[in-house]
C-alpha cells in the first residue's frame, strides 16, 4: 500500500514536470504538497503508538522467560 502510494506520487511528479499547462501544474503541486503533509502527519502520529506496541511486546517476552 505504501509502495503504491509512493509510485503514484512519483508518476504524478514526473507528469508535473512534463506538463505544459501552468494551471494544471500548480494544481498537481498543491495535491503533492497535501499528500506529503498527510504522510508526515500520519507517520508522526503512528510512530509513538507503534513504539508503544513493541515495548509492550518486549516487556511481556521478558516476564515470560
Amino acid at each position: 500500500m505504501f509502495l503504491d502510494l509512493m509510485l503514484k506520487l512519483y508518476i504524478q511528479t514526473q507528469l508535473f514536470f512534463k506538463r505544459q499547462d501552468g494551471a494544471s501544474g500548480i494544481e498537481y503541486a498543491i495535491i503533492v504538497a497535501l499528500v506529503a503533509l498527510v504522510i508526515i502527519g500520519a507517520g508522526s502520529g503512528l510512530g509513538g503508538k507503534i513504539a508503544s506496541v513493541f515495548n509492550t511486546i518486549a516487556n511481556k517476552m521478558q516476564t515470560a522467560s
